[in-house]
């Protein structure tokens, strides 16, 4: 099979010559230049015999151009940091107004796609990453979200209706750009963060919204629930056929969700970055493991749901640190697993 053939019947629950797979990781030392980005991205996929491209623009690209403060270094260890909120008091909701697709840093991500289209070969998906409105938002507000969220929700809610009009612009351009879906990451759907009454006004209209915006017009397309705790039952109902979570680190496992759900799951290697005050600290067996190890987690996994309807991918995003042996022990592990 192909590479688009294996990931279409795998997101069809159909039969697959082998579980599709790829992992993915920040790029910090080429993220701020679109063609260098692509390149990596690019040469990364074919070194490495992965079956899709995961895009992976740096994690503040979406509240640069509305005044977040980002510390840039170029450093592969070191990821671009908001140090100061572009939201600093109530006011300042104001100031977020819809942008055109191709303006700034959504500018720049944008170009990344359309240098990737003209890179990769033909039989190989990528999809671009994209954040629901109110993670966007919580990056630029910090701390004082939800309580703005309670106190002055006309300011917030103001602010969501820019930031979606500029997400589904963003989209629009990518899907004329060649991608062959978005993956769709929001951080704000768990009790950790917010109560069902709080996502459900602030949340979901917004996040259904983007994806209806792509959901009848792109073939592969990802949600991401980032963190524990999550609302996993309310979005697994979300418009997308394939889901990624940290299915190794907190409820549901890929064998409890599957007995919810039918989609496609992505996931099942146990990668948990921790964001403290803006930086990322990684739990990774993919770093801290040796091959034959990652293989039998993999072969774990792919047991929950015997090979059907999977893909094989981090739960989130991998540790940088990860050696190239170990990048390449995920291949073997899906190569060696007999369906």
């Amino acid at each position: 099979m192909t590479r688009i053939e294996r990931v279409e019947a795998a997101l069809n629950g159909k039969k697959v010559d082998r579980v599709p797979c790829s992992v993915w990781m920040h790029l910090s030392e080429v993220d701020q230049d679109p063609v260098s980005l692509a390149q990596e991205m690019a040469a990364r996929n074919e070194k490495f015999d992965y079956d899709f491209i995961k895009m992976m623009p740096f994690g503040a690209y979406s509240t640069q151009d509305w005044g977040a403060k980002i510390n840039i270094y170029c450093d592969k260890y070191k990821e671009p940091v908001i140090v100061e909120p572009g939201i600093k008091d109530v006011a300042d909701y104001e100031q977020i107004q819809v942008l055109p697709a191709t303006y700034g840093t959504w500018g720049k991500v944008l170009q990344t796609a359309q240098h990737l289209s003209k890179m990769v070969s033909k039989d190989t998906p990528f999809i671009q990453t994209v954040f629901s409105p109110m993670t966007t938002l919580k990056k630029l507000a910090g701390d004082r979200l939800v309580k703005d969220m309670k106190e002055n929700p006309m300011q917030v809610h103001a602010a969501l209706r820019a930031i979606t009009e500029t997400t589904v612009n963003f989209v629009e351009s990518n899907i004329a750009a060649g991608v062959s879906g978005f993956f769709f990451a929001t951080q704000c759907a768990t009790y950790d963060f917010l109560d069902d009454a709080l996502f459900a006004e602030f949340c979901k209209p917004y996040d259904l919204a983007v994806l209806n915006s792509y959901a009848n017009k792109t073939w592969f397309n990802v949600l991401h629930i980032h963190g524990s705790n999550i609302m996993f039952d309310e979005l697994s109902k979300y418009p997308c056929n394939c889901i990624n979570w940290h299915d190794r680190d907190t409820q549901p496992d890929m064998k409890a969700a599957r007995a919810k759900v039918t989609k496609t799951f992505l996931g099942g290697i146990q990668e948990v970055p921790t964001i403290t005050n803006g930086v990322l600290s990684y739990s990774s067996i993919l770093a801290r493991s040796t091959p034959e190890e990652i293989r039998t987690h993999i072969h774990q996994a792919i047991d929950m749901v015997g090979g059907n309807s999977l893909i094989i991918g981090p739960g989130c995003v991998c540790d940088p640190k990860t050696s190239d042996e170990n990048l390449m022990a995920v291949r073997e592990a899906v190569e060696s697993y007999k369906l």
